[in-house]
C-alpha cells in the first residue's frame, strides 16, 4: 500500500500514500495532494465538510466517522499519516484544558499512528500548543512518539512565509520514523512578500463593477489578519473578535459579516468579503467549492489549514522518504 520506488541511474518514479483525519474542507489534503500523495483515506466527522470533499474529489474516499471510533488497520503501511487535530483544547481564544478537554484528539492520533505505521505523520495545531501550560503534554506525547518509532518536531510556521496573504501562525508536528529523521528540512520561506489584501482581491471586487474598488485596493495594503472559522456554538459567519474586526477595518473591510456577492457599481462604505474571498486568502483554488449555506461555508474556509503551507512541508517530507528508499536500493 505504501511507497514504491525504483532507481535507474539518477530518474525515479514513485507513488506515495496517505492516510488524512480531520481533515475539514480539505486545505491540507489539498495540498497533499499538490505534493503527490494519494489520499487512501480522509475522516471528517461534520457531514458539510464531508460533501465538500466529495463534490471536489469524487475519488476520494471519504469517511464521516469520528475519529475515536475509526479502524486504522486496513492502510497499514501507507507512506504518510495528516491531519488538522482540533484547535480549541489548546487555543489561546479558549479554556486551555488540553488533555482534559474532551475534544483533544491527540490520543486518537496517537492510537491510528500504531496501527497504521506510516513512514511520516504530519499534524497542525494552533501556536497555543507550545505554550509552557503545554510543556509537560509535549513532552509526553515525544516520549509516546519514540516508543511507536518516531523522532517529533514542532515548529511555528507563517502562512504569509509561503505566499499567502494571511499571517495565520500554525504549529506542525512532523514525526519520521528514526531510520529516516535525518532526511527531513523543515521547508524554506519564501523571500518575497505575498500580494497584499487589496491586490488578491481586487478582481473579485471589481465582479459587479463597483466603482470604489481601485480606491478600496490601494487602502487594503497589507496582507490580511487571521481568518477566524470559529465553531458551531459560537458566533455567526464574521471576522472575529473585536481586535480582529478593527484590523479588518483598517484594511477597509468590514468585519461584521460575510457578504453573498461583491460590492454593486454605486456601494459605499466599507465592503464584506465574500467566501470565495475568504477561501482565496487562506490560499485555495478559485475553483475549490464548499457545501452548505453561507455560515457552514465560511466556518469551513476559517478553520482550514492553508492549502500552500501543506504542500511546502508535504514535499520536504516526500523528498526525505525518497532519500531514503534511494539510498536502502543503493545498499541493497
Amino acid at each position: 500500500m505504501g511507497f514504491y520506488l525504483t532507481l535507474q541511474g539518477t530518474s525515479m518514479t514513485h507513488n506515495m500514500t496517505s492516510v488524512e483525519v480531520c481533515a475539514g474542507a480539505g486545505g491540507q489534503a489539498l495540498g497533499l495532494e499538490k505534493a503527490g500523495f494519494s489520499h487512501e483515506a480522509c475522516v471528517e466527522i461534520e457531514e458539510v465538510c464531508c460533501d465538500t470533499l466529495r463534490t471536489n474529489r469524487p475519488e476520494w474516499s471519504i469517511f464521516q466517522e469520528d475519529l475515536n471510533s475509526f479502524d486504522g488497520t486496513p492502510y497499514k503501511g501507507v507512506d504518510l499519516f495528516a491531519g488538522g487535530l482540533p484547535c480549541p483544547p489548546f487555543s489561546i481564544a479558549g479554556k486551555q484544558l488540553g488533555a482534559n478537554d474532551e475534544r483533544n484528539l491527540f490520543p486518537a492520533a496517537i492510537r491510528l499512528i500504531g496501527e497504521i505505521k506510516p513512514q511520516a505523520v504530519m499534524i497542525e495545531n494552533v501556536k497555543g500548543i507550545m505554550s509552557p501550560a503545554f510543556d509537560e503534554y509535549r513532552e509526553e506525547m515525544a516520549r509516546q512518539f519514540d516508543k511507536l518509532g518516531y523522532e517529533i518536531r514542532p515548529k511555528i510556521l507563517n502562512a504569509s512565509s509561503f505566499g499567502v496573504s494571511q499571517l495565520r501562525p500554525r504549529v506542525m508536528f512532523v514525526a519520521l520514523r528514526h531510520s529516516i529523521k535525518d532526511a527531513f528540512r523543515w521547508p524554506s520561506e519564501i523571500a518575497e512578500c505575498p500580494p497584499t489584501v487589496g491586490d488578491k482581491l481586487f478582481d473579485l471586487m471589481t465582479e459587479r463593477g463597483w466603482k470604489g474598488a481601485l480606491a478600496w485596493r490601494n487602502k487594503a495594503n497589507s496582507i490580511a489578519p487571521t481568518l477566524v472559522g470559529g465553531s458551531k456554538k459560537h458566533g455567526g459567519p464574521d471576522l472575529g473578535p473585536t481586535r480582529a474586526k478593527r484590523a479588518w477595518a483598517e484594511l477597509g473591510v468590514d468585519g461584521m459579516g460575510i457578504a453573498n456577492e461583491a460590492p454593486e457599481r454605486d456601494f459605499e462604505g466599507n465592503p464584506r468579503l465574500t467566501v470565495r474571498m475568504c477561501a482565496r486568502l487562506q490560499g485555495f483554488d478559485d475553483d475549490w467549492q464548499f457545501s452548505g449555506r453561507k455560515t457552514a461555508a465560511y466556518r469551513q474556509v476559517g478553520n482550514a489549514f492553508p492549502p500552500p503551507v501543506a504542500h511546502a512541508v508535504a514535499l520536504e517530507i516526500r523528498a526525505a522518504l525518497e532519500s531514503h528508499a534511494a539510498r536502502q536500493l543503493r545498499r541493497a
